[in-house]
């Protein structure tokens, strides 16, 4: 079996190729710069120049793969017009490419996010068939997504996978609460609900998904299962930690405050955070929460990590790579 992941020198993307190998896949990585291959060092996949914003480059990627995992995408910048050619025309040339060019593909997965879905205003998670609000450019790109690879599933079969909080090693978006506790303070604008999902639990997810042929013209929310507030995120980094930081109350109104704040930081060379005026809106909402009846039911995902365990093991590795 043969397979292609876009975005695959990211955390997601690393952590899904090897994954495969281990599964014997011969596994294809599309990467834009091949000089530097990030996280996909020392795994045995196949390199290919190419970028999902340059159509051009993807004819021969897609040529001859059994399966496309598409994880390639944006999920901060400070342009809409980014968030736009990597979320929406990056998907748009992929699948367009696949058309054209690999008629007996056997899945094409795209990963989506809550985000796309948008926040659960009654504190009910979110099902599949939920009303679509998204609140973030982020959000509304990766709808765009969605809406583009779910219009050609009568001719490419197509799984969409809505995550929410991705979280263990490599992550770099989370990392800043991790900081932020080791720091002493943390800034805290009230109590919020979270869905999470272990990285490992999520790679296995995405598997299963592209090997089910139920999952096919599918979409599927996936988390633990559980849901977090504010306290027990904070308290489950904190105990990985061992550090009890002080809780710096943030009115809400000022959030937006702290966004551009950051982005006046990434203009410095800084670079892009996670706490930037576009995160701001989404963080605004209380309930980031689905329902993964679905996915256990049809695909029988069963993930194994709860957020202590998780927390844990990825606070180790900032350690011991000494993010942390």
């Amino acid at each position: 079996m043969k397979a292609l992941i876009t975005g695959a020198t990211g955390f997601i993307g690393s952590h899904l190729a090897g994954a495969l190998i281990r599964e014997d896949f011969d596994v294809i990585c599309l990467v834009r710069n091949p000089a530097n291959p990030r996280f996909l060092e020392g795994i045995n996949v196949g390199i290919i120049k190419g970028d999902c914003t340059d159509r051009g480059s993807l004819a021969d990627a897609v040529k001859g793969v059994d399966y496309v995992f598409h994880l390639a995408g944006l999920t901060k910048a400070c342009s809409e017009a980014d968030f736009f050619n990597a979320n929406v025309k990056g998907t748009e040339n992929i699948v367009q490419a696949v058309l054209e060019n690999n008629s007996h593909i056997k899945r094409f997965v795209y990963l989506s996010s809550l985000a796309a879905a948008g926040p659960s205003h009654d504190g009910i998670p979110l099902k599949e068939d939920c009303k679509l609000e998204p609140v973030s450019l982020y959000g509304k790109t990766k709808l765009q997504g969605e809406n583009i690879v779910l219009a050609n599933k009568k001719n490419i079969p197509v799984t969409v996978i809505r995550p929410p909080a991705v979280y263990g090693p490599r992550d770099r978006d989370l990392l800043i609460f991790f900081k932020m506790v080791k720091s002493g303070i943390i800034p805290y604008w009230g109590k919020c609900y979270y869905s999470f999902l272990y990285v490992e639990d999520l790679i296995n997810g995405i598997i299963l998904s592209a090997l089910n042929r139920d999952a096919e013209g599918e979409i599927f929310f996936m988390s633990d299962g559980n849901i977090y507030s504010t306290d027990d995120i904070i308290e489950a980094i904190s105990d990985a930690l061992q550090k009890r930081p002080m809780r710096l109350n943030i009115p809400k109104f000022v959030m937006p405050l702290l966004g551009f704040i950051s982005e006046k930081a990434k203009d410095a060379g800084k670079g892009v955070s996670i706490i930037n005026t576009d995160k701001i809106k989404e963080m605004r909402h209380s309930h980031w929460i689905c329902d993964t009846t679905r996915a256990a039911e049809r695909l029988k995902f069963e993930p194994k990590v709860k957020i202590k365990e998780g927390v844990k093991w990825t606070a180790d590795w900032y350690r011991i790579h000494q993010w942390l």
